[in-house]
């Protein structure tokens, strides 16, 4: 269910943000002279693709070039500490993500603390809703996103999300109508729904807050 950004607001949050974890480079990559440009562009490209944001709209949040940015994320050009800064913050991400996975090895375990999740902002999230995402893709290729979602505001309005893959919801707390396509469903705590992320979806209905749920969206098969 990704968020909506507003252009004044940084589309961050600081919501520690998720930032989808970057693609191992192969050995040959990371030893040219332009290893670290490659991969800081990657991880640029997919966090920006991973919150279903454009590069102008990245651009104009970080008060860069359209054109720069399409350099920096092909690793054509050495970003300044100034411009990853701004990045950073456009993408609601700690600067140090851009290096954590440099030259690490490709598969360990991952474990987060409760509350530790890294927050994501998606289109069409606003106030008193919240992403924390709960594991960080490995390997080339992303199949699966986990997240502990919260919305705590009942007057908020949602629009319909559409994305590739299955998805599947399982309500922890409070009380909420779902949409999904033509139908609704009343989903209580231990409910779940499983369901296609390319028909339109989303919360109809704050019924009581707050309300936390399991989220797992997989794009590696279809519904």
């Amino acid at each position: 269910m990704p968020k909506k950004s507003t252009k004044k607001k940084s589309i961050a949050s600081s919501r520690s943000k998720r930032a989808t974890k970057p693609k191992p480079l192969a050995n040959s990559t990371r030893n040219s002279s332009f290893a670290i440009e490659h991969h800081i562009g990657n991880v640029i490209r997919q966090q920006r693709n991973t919150n279903h944001l454009t590069i102008n709209e990245v651009a104009e949040l970080a008060n860069i070039s359209s054109g720069m940015l399409s350099r920096i994320e092909r690793g054509d050009v050495s970003a300044s500490l100034e411009t990853l800064e701004k990045l950073a913050t456009a993408l609601g991400m700690p600067i140090s993500l851009f290096f954590r996975d440099y030259d690490v090895p490709e598969w360990s375990a991952q474990h987060v603390k409760k509350g530790k999740g890294m927050q994501v902002v998606r289109r069409g999230t606003k106030k008193g809703h919240a992403y924390h995402l709960l594991a960080y893709e490995q390997g080339p290729a992303k199949s699966f996103e986990p997240f502990l979602i919260t919305m705590d505001d009942a007057s908020e309005e949602f629009p319909s999300f559409q994305h590739l893959g299955t998805e599947f919801i399982y309500v922890l707390k409070g009380k909420i109508e779902y949409r999904h396509g033509s139908d609704t469903y009343l989903l209580q705590p231990g409910d779940s729904l499983m369901f296609s992320g390319e028909v339109p979806h989303g919360p109809e209905k704050l019924v009581k807050v707050p309300i936390e749920i399991l989220a797992i969206i997989n794009y590696s098969s279809e519904y």
